[in-house]
């Protein structure tokens, strides 16, 4: 059952299906892992006079008059007030009209909606109405709240994962009970429904725990068993120093920094060391990564191999490729830089893989349509991904599988802290760039509460008169009836009316590729001086005539993210900016944030966030990238992860090939999973 595509629940059409597909639920087992993104607790009514602004409360009370009914153009607006012992409170409702007929002067109901202040006095919006004894019954529940997509609302998602549970088909649990038990863990069928709907808080941390667990525990087994087939493998390439290379670094505008000349030691030392390089490159964003990657590159190229660098969008892949054409004409490198993307016509992608298979093409820049089958390499010596976390564990070994065991280096600008990045790159050996170039100017940094926005438009105004261009940074996409949250749809209108004259555009992950490299393109080209987007622009281009980040919202993102974020912004000779919008009173927000106004280093505001993050602070917006996992931050669930660790280490040493009966179901499931891995590719 499990299998069986989403349409043959009861309720979804093939309209409906498509909604879901764009969610990437096909099938009703693609339902029960789609985990809500938060839960929305139904708590106690509280008095009038205690309600809060730009909050959803329950509130209870009577009725104090019969409902005005007004039309505004195409709206009726739906207006009563609700009294109790503590106050007053106007309640509005939009194109409801039979309520007009329900709702009458002097019934007792418990209203539950958004909190507003309009002209000195608050009102509640849009209320859902319910009887005392209805409210009772959900009281202190905990109701799921899904990443919904337009014309599908969260009501029709929770009605469908109900449906899928009810007619679910139950799995063997495939995690030996010895390991269950010694981690206090849940039961897999329990723990996947409760994730949906748990009874309470201590239930879901409960479920998550076991689900997280899965997630780190299958993600570690696959990582070494790559780093089991790597080990020691001597390397068909030996790559050494080219006099080409030394003459064009000493060349360079600019000297490389003591860490950059480091961490390029250690790349040499291994490609010219006779085993397989394994490295990941881990640095700060702007810290110089890309200026290694190209120097590397040319090392093969000139030992008369090809190397290859993928990244995972088609601007960073088209920016790169002509920044590396401009370089080696202007300082005469007779080596041919090559791209290929998905974008590219029939004709375009033949001609680029005749060059490819002909060695015409020495370095080869593109997205993962680099590892397409049809492309065939001579000699591909070198292979380098950029933002590693991006590809999954299935593509980075068939990228390795293009050329005959080449030398791998990943680069990656996430900062980890070295602890949590040993065991999640267990396959790789770990450089850190942990120096700035000296041109830079640091960043200024302020948190703001919502009351300073009219400034802020004000400022990216001036900015923008001076030539410059902004990103404005929303945690969603579009308006939930249940995520106190900007999106980026709604903001941009907004921003269009508070800018006239200014070209606000949108960008965010559910547009189609071509569109978002369209936008990319022209904000790249200064068409576009406002750029709002959702974290998709985490791994964009650069623009380095950006100079102001506005992050709303900036309490829902984990310190690390938002300084990956920032990091969009600093990369020009101007001054830059970044203006986090905290939209929080909740204790403890503010000062978290502060660690970003004080520090510009990643690494530094990574450890402090792990510090600071506990492991009941599940809610809000996951920080650790596209890194596989749904639930899992490697952040909040750092403990877990040191703990899976350790158990996978001892399972392997006990049961390398997993042959025990114990262990039987967890080898299918390793199995399922690293094809699933090599399934994301799309060949």
């Amino acid at each position: 059952m499990n299998r069986e595509p989403i349409d043959t629940l009861k309720g979804i059409g093939e309209k409906t299906g498509k909604l879901f597909q764009k969610l990437g639920i096909v099938t009703v087992g693609d339902l029960l892992e789609y985990y809500p993104r938060a839960y929305d607790a139904y708590e106690e009514p509280a008095p009038i006079g205690e309600l809060k602004p730009d909050h959803i409360m329950s509130v209870a009370g009577m009725l104090y008059k019969t409902p005005d009914v007004k039309r505004y153009s195409h709206i009726q607006v739906i207006t009563t007030t609700l009294k109790d012992s503590t106050g007053t409170l106007t309640l509005t409702w939009f194109n409801m009209p039979y309520l007009h007929s329900t709702l009458k002067a002097g019934m007792r109901a418990v209203f539950r909606g958004r909190v507003v202040k309009k002209s000195g006095r608050l009102t509640m919006e849009q209320p859902e109405v319910f009887t005392a004894e209805a409210y009772e019954q959900i009281i202190h529940s905990m109701q799921p709240v899904y990443g919904q997509t337009k014309g599908l609302s969260n009501k029709t998602i929770v009605r469908a994962a109900r449906q899928a549970f009810e007619t679910r088909q139950m799995i063997r649990d495939y995690l030996p009970a010895y390991l269950r038990k010694k981690h206090e863990l849940a039961e897999y069928n329990f723990a996947i429904q409760r994730i949906h709907f748990p009874e309470d808080r201590k239930e879901l941390l409960f479920a998550r725990k076991r689900l997280v667990f899965d997630e780190f525990f299958l993600f570690l087994m696959a990582v070494r068993r790559l780093k089991e087939q790597r080990e020691d493998k001597k390397s068909p390439y030996y790559i050494t120093l080219s006099p080409e290379v030394e003459e064009l670094k000493g060349k360079l505008p600019y000297s490389l920094t003591k860490a950059q000349e480091k961490v390029l030691q250690e790349v040499y030392e291994d490609m010219s060391g006779g085993q397989v390089m394994n490295r990941l490159v881990q640095g700060d964003v702007g810290s110089g990564k890309t200026i290694i990657a190209i120097l590397a590159l040319l090392q093969a190229a000139f030992n008369g191999y090809q190397g290859a660098l993928m990244v995972p969008t088609e601007v960073l892949a088209k920016q790169h490729f002509e920044s590396m054409t401009e370089l080696f004409s202007q300082y005469g490198i007779e080596k041919v830089p090559l791209l290929v993307t998905g974008s590219m016509t029939v004709k375009e992608k033949r001609i680029a893989y005749e060059k490819i298979a002909s060695h015409e093409a020495d370095i080869i820049v593109g997205t993962h349509a680099l590892i397409q089958e049809k492309v065939i390499y001579d000699h591909l010596a070198l292979v380098i991904t950029d933002e590693q976390h991006r590809f999954g564990v299935g593509q980075r070994e068939m990228l390795g599988k293009k050329g005959e065991e080449p030398h791998v280096m990943v680069m990656s600008a996430t900062p980890i802290p070295r602890t949590l990045a040993i065991i999640i790159y267990g396959d790789l050996d770990i450089s850190v760039i942990d120096e700035l170039p000296a041109n830079r100017l640091p960043i200024k940094n302020c948190v703001v509460d919502t009351g300073y926005r009219k400034k802020a438009y004000e400022f990216i105004r001036s900015e923008a008169a001076r030539g410059h261009q902004a990103y404005v940074i929303c945690p969603m996409v579009e308006a939930s009836e249940m995520i106190e949250a900007e999106n980026v749809v709604d903001y941009t209108k907004l921003l269009k009316q508070a800018l006239p004259g200014i070209a606000v555009e949108y960008l965010h992950g559910k547009m189609k590729p071509k569109e978002k490299n369209r936008i990319m393109e022209r904000f790249a080209a200064r068409e576009i001086q406002v750029l709002v987007s959702t974290t998709v622009i985490e791994v964009g281009v650069n623009v380095p005539n950006a100079t102001v980040m506005m992050i709303e919202n900036a309490e829902r993102f984990g310190l690390a993210q938002l300084h990956q974020l920032r990091g969009r912004v600093g990369r020009g000779k101007d001054q830059s900016y970044c203006i986090m919008v905290n939209g929080s009173d909740q204790d403890g927000t503010k000062e978290r944030l502060d660690i970003l106004n004080k520090s510009n280093d990643g690494f530094y505001i990574a450890s402090e966030d792990l510090k600071l993050r506990g492991p009941g602070d599940i809610f809000g917006i996951r920080q650790s990238g596209d890194l596989e996992f749904k639930l899992a931050d490697i952040f909040t669930d750092a403990n877990l992860l040191k703990t899976v660790s350790e158990e996978v280490t001892q399972l392997f040493k006990e049961d390398m090939e997993l042959e025990k009966e114990e262990h039987r179901e967890l080898k299918i499931k390793l199995q399922e999973y690293l094809e699933k891995s090599y399934d994301k590719l799309n060949l």
